[in-house]
């Protein structure tokens, strides 16, 4: 009877032992962002030389991909931006339009459009106009197609290809590519990345970037 309680006992304690652990895991290690140890300056390359907009603010650097009809990029621009930018955070924001996929159109004519226009002239108000525009409603007034222009598509497959150059890269980081992609850097200096599709992602970012 002795040994069948101690028994029981341990058996007790090692489900609390992993009960915690699990709880650790699920509430704070699956969302932390990673450390990129392997090709920082390849990736740092890709992210500086894209159509990246931003409000020129003087505080640290926040790149983010993104494509405009993203709903887990348009809630992070939508409640993340005003506090990132209150701290003085550059939010370098690179907006692609995707490729099709599998003969399906993953963009729209309108949408390659505005991701030249964003490329070619980098405008931060013509994103936040965009941003601020019902997708179904926005006409890109004013704005040059990029179908039939040859330099403008030439653009648009670049921010492509650049989305393609990233994934291996950051996967040799445990980074796996998702909507929207932040990368940023510690006040100490290391670079951190995450496919923030989740709230919970958010604090993490936040606090590295003081805000």
């Amino acid at each position: 009877m002795k040994t069948f309680m101690r028994w029981l006992a341990a058996a007790a304690v090692l489900a609390v032992i992993g009960f915690g652990a699990f709880a650790y895991w699920n509430l704070e290690l699956r969302w932390q962002p990673k450390t990129i140890t392997r090709h920082q300056a390849e990736i740092a390359q890709i992210l500086e030389q894209s159509g990246w907009v931003s409000p020129g603010l003087p505080g640290p650097k926040l790149y983010m991909v993104s494509f405009r009809n993203c709903p887990d990029c348009a809630r992070f621009k939508a409640g993340e931006f005003p506090k990132l930018h209150k701290a003085g955070v550059d939010t370098r924001l690179i907006e692609i339009a995707r490729a099709d996929r599998n003969g399906a159109a993953e963009s729209t004519p309108v949408e390659r459009a505005t991701v030249a226009e964003l490329w070619v002239n980098r405008s931060w108000s013509l994103a936040e106009g965009w941003d601020a525009t019902p997708v179904e409603v926005w006409t890109a007034p004013g704005i040059k197609p990029a179908d039939g222009d040859i330099a403008r598509t030439a653009v648009i497959e670049a921010g492509r290809a650049n989305v393609d150059k990233l994934i291996p890269l950051l996967k040799a980081n445990g980074v796996s590519f998702g909507w929207p992609l932040m990368v940023w850097w510690t006040p100490d200096g290391q670079m951190q990345a995450c496919a923030c599709e989740r709230p919970e992602t958010y604090r993490f970012l936040r606090k590295d970037l003081g805000a």
